[in-house]
């Protein structure tokens, strides 16, 4: 691998209204190498790459580009392509409607006559040199999503690319798919192309890289050769824990959970479109447990398929021993399974309606908008809610987007506590709120589950899930690699099962 760096980022910092979003961050990308930027979610991998196309501009830095290190300003994503930046996104941008030839050159001719024969011999000469399984004239919908991906990439190489950024390319592929692109990568990397790999596959990074660099809470914590960082470390700098602090951290005292010895709920086999492989996985009854793994490891969507959030493919779902239909949300529901889902904005709250609303929401769904609750049973339900939640609110008629974070969070908590369900799935409940709330609803989720409720609990923090599950299953590629009870119940053993079992010293 060719030394020479085709980009470096010297001391990169940017802002936004009471957020430091990259506090002097150094990157470097060698010409001819695969480089791994790595981070959990709100680490600035995204807002560093966005620096470096011209999305942002940066507060102070400098950026250099070419062997020849030439510092540039970079005002926009045209400016950055015209210096040979170029980026491939996980949500592909062409044009499925046209032909492969049409979205390799649309943009990059000029006048009106289009000269069709130069764009399809062309088109054919990129595919064949970089070896992807298309033809210039095919619609690009009748390919593969792998070979859309491949298409991108050619287009953005056939740009005179020298650097190529690929971020998530492979969360929507399957194994050979992610074969082919990463053959087509090498390819490029002996042509001299310099790739930054985003992704959250740890495997894919040990199979395809060559270094990695990892932020965390937009500060670098270092950059590594593949060979010098092993998976358990790795882990461990992107999340913030030395391994010689970890081994002496244990989970707090929890409340004595009534279990019984008989799941309530069950899955056998169960997979879905999200790319989660077959799972078997229990609960039983007064106990919490929880998924946990990096993100995109799929914690979050082995509890949407068993909820029917996301269609099941293969496997079954048994209550108390007997396998129930699960095909959508309703269905759950009405099977006693309530889920507070991960992105509140999006699939919790809805802004614009009151508390009230919000609260009573699925109970009203269940019963059915035919037959709505009276005004006064309304008001009962709400008011008792809020009280024992103790959520911050003017008034019960407040729309619900005018409240905090961790108040429109305890109010999706108390519509689901309302349902009264035997299964409560809280899916990164504490996410962005303050301290106070966190322990509130941690002291509230072990409460219920001394009174009898089987709780499933998903946190990136992993102090949070010690304090409340009693049970760990681990995730990694979306697939279950393991899990963890009693003396197991610590950072360190979490992190060593999510690397791949290697051991403290290798």
């Amino acid at each position: 691998m060719k030394e020479n760096a085709v980009l470096v980022m010297k001391n990169i910092h940017k802002s936004f209204p009471g957020v430091k979003a990259l506090q002097g961050v150094d990157f470097k990308l060698r010409e001819g190498e695969i480089h791994a930027l790595m981070g959990e979610n709100g680490a600035g991998k995204s807002t560093l790459i966005k620096v470096l196309t011209g999305v942002y501009g940066k507060d102070e830095g400098q950026i250099f580009l070419g062997t020849d290190s030439q510092e540039v300003t970079i005002r926009s994503p045209q400016d950055a392509q015209n210096m040979g930046i170029s980026t491939v996104y996980q949500e592909i941008t062409l044009c499925p409607n046209l032909s492969v030839a049409e979205n390799m050159f649309i943009g990059r001719t000029k006048g009106i006559r289009q000269d069709w024969k130069m764009m399809a011999r062309e088109t054919t000469r990129i595919l064949k040199s970089l070896d992807i399984p298309a033809e210039a004239s095919q619609q690009l919908s009748t390919c593969s999503i792998a070979v859309q991906q491949m298409v991108a990439i050619a287009r953005a190489v056939d740009m005179d690319c020298k650097v190529l950024i690929l971020d998530e390319p492979t969360s929507s592929l399957d194994e050979q798919e992610v074969e082919k692109l990463f053959r087509l990568m090498r390819d490029l990397k002996k042509k001299g192309v310099g790739i930054i790999f985003v992704t959250h596959f740890l495997d894919q990074v040990y199979e395809v890289c060559d270094r990695i660099t990892v932020l965390r809470d937009g500060s670098l914590v270092g950059e590594y050769e593949i060979a010098d960082l092993p998976r358990v470390q790795l882990v461990s700098k992107m999340l913030g824990k030395e391994l010689d602090d970890l081994s002496d951290i244990k989970g707090e005292t929890k409340t004595k959970e009534k279990t019984s010895d008989v799941p309530v709920f069950e899955t056998e086999q169960l997979a879905s479109v999200a790319g989660i492989k077959p799972f078997d996985f229990y609960i039983k009854k007064g106990e919490v447990n929880g998924f946990t793994g990096l993100l995109g490891s799929g914690r979050s969507e082995c509890v949407r398929a068993i909820y029917g959030a996301d269609r099941v493919t293969q496997g079954k779902v048994k209550k108390n021993g007997k396998e129930i239909r699960i095909r959508k949300p309703l269905d759950a529901m009405k099977a006693g399974i309530a889920y507070l889902p991960e992105d509140r904005k999006n699939d919790g709250i809805i802004g614009d309606l009151s508390v009230r609303e919000n609260i009573i929401l699925a109970l009203q769904v269940r019963k059915g908008f035919f037959k709505p609750f009276t005004r006064a049973e309304a008001e009962k339900f709400a008011d008792d809610y809020i009280k024992l939640l103790d959520i911050k609110t003017a008034s019960a008629d407040t729309p619900i987007k005018s409240l905090s974070g961790g108040n429109q969070q305890k109010c999706i908590l108390a519509r689901w506590l309302l349902m009264n369900p035997e299964y409560l799935i809280l899916d990164e409940p504490t996410r962005g709120i303050d301290v106070g709330t966190k322990v509130d609803i941690q002291k509230l989720v072990l409460k219920l589950a001394s009174e009898g409720m089987s709780i499933t609990f998903i946190s990136s923090e992993t102090d949070e899930m010690l304090r409340t599950c009693s049970r760990l299953v681990v995730m990694r590629d979306g697939k279950v690699v393991g899990e963890l009870s009693g003396d197991d119940l610590t950072q360190s053993k979490i992190m060593s099962t999510i690397a791949g079992g290697e051991s403290k010293n290798e």
